[in-house]
């Protein structure tokens, strides 16, 4: 049994690479969520920013329309 033991377990290099990929996979996941979350605040923004020329035309024209 002393024999199966002896490629068990990680080697430095192996160890290595797996703390290397697992930072890499951290940083890429907060770069995706930043520019998916900087996505959404774009689209919030643009809704908003129609909504509000929406309601001051809609005013502009009703009340030019009453006036007539």
């Amino acid at each position: 049994m002393a024999e199966n033991d002896k490629g068990a377990g990680l080697r430095p290099m192996h160890f290595l690479t797996l703390v290397v990929v697992g930072v890499l996979g951290v940083l890429v996941g907060f770069w995706v969520l930043s520019a998916l979350a900087g996505f959404i605040w774009g689209l919030i923004k643009l809704v908003v920013i129609v909504a509000v020329i929406g309601v001051v035309l809609y005013l502009l024209l009703g009340r030019s329309r009453s006036k007539a």
